[in-house]
């Protein structure tokens, strides 16, 4: 195996990451005077097995960071890939590895919690045959067993986000966009919730996670890197914890 200077590893130059962001900005126009940056310049890459916790207060930059990568705004400069894929450029390919579970939970009120994740797995074109035990695998790993015949309208709050993290797994998409997965629940349901995306991206491999949290306890026991967010959109440290 080859090394760089400092003795490590030398990466493939050849290597895609999972995810890639490079020097990504976003402005906002304003009416009176110079535009307002939301992030500026931030970059960072992913592989496989592992999960980036993005902290920070509220107008961060976070949400933006999120709806970038899924190109519900658009950056003003950078580049963003998923697999290679550029996110502005190659979207309808990049979009198919995403699976995202929004702040706010979106589901459908009159929709069981079954009709819920099958409504999903239709929408990413899983195959017929292969649409029940999908459903029954998100089902017993976000414990909805005795919930799911409910209206999503009528869980807990912290069941709605049980569901709406199902929702984002639906398809084992490589790339995984959880913003605040564990708001609004119980400490108990919490760790359950750590246990949940813990096994998704450091004991399966076969993802890789990204999360916004306002917890360092939650970030420290989830993320095997870490980025701090200031207002401004400014990376002031990332790294390990």
């Amino acid at each position: 195996m080859s090394s760089d200077s400092s003795g490590g590893p030398r990466k493939d130059p050849n290597h895609i990451e999972c995810i890639r962001v490079h020097n990504f900005q976003k402005e906002y126009d304003t009416f009176c005077g110079a535009p307002i940056k939301a992030v500026k310049k931030a970059s960072f890459a992913l592989d496989y097995g592992e999960c980036f916790g993005l902290l920070g207060v509220n107008g961060a930059g976070k949400s933006t960071t999120f709806k970038s990568l899924t190109r519900e705004i658009i950056p003003t400069t950078g580049k963003i890939t998923v697999q290679g894929f550029d996110i502005n450029e190659d979207f309808e390919d990049a979009r198919k590895l995403i699976g995202y579970c929004p702040q706010k939970d979106a589901i459908f009120p009159r929709l069981t919690v079954e009709e819920t994740l099958k409504f999903y797995a239709l929408i990413k074109g899983i195959r017929t045959n292969k649409i029940k035990p999908v459903i029954e695998k998100a089902i017993k790993d976000l414990n909805l067993k005795d919930h799911r015949h409910k209206f999503a309208g009528t869980l807990s709050g912290g069941n709605k986000r049980k569901l709406s993290v199902g929702m984002a797994l639906i398809g084992n998409p490589p790339i995984i966009l959880l913003d605040e997965p564990s708001a609004g629940m119980d400490p108990e349901a919490r760790r359950f919730m750590w246990q949940v995306v813990e096994k998704i991206s450091q004991r399966d491999k076969k993802s890789a996670v990204i999360l916004t949290t306002h917890s360092m306890e939650e970030a420290e026991a989830l993320a095997t890197k870490l980025g701090i967010m200031v207002r401004g959109g400014i990376f002031r440290c990332m790294g390990s914890a």
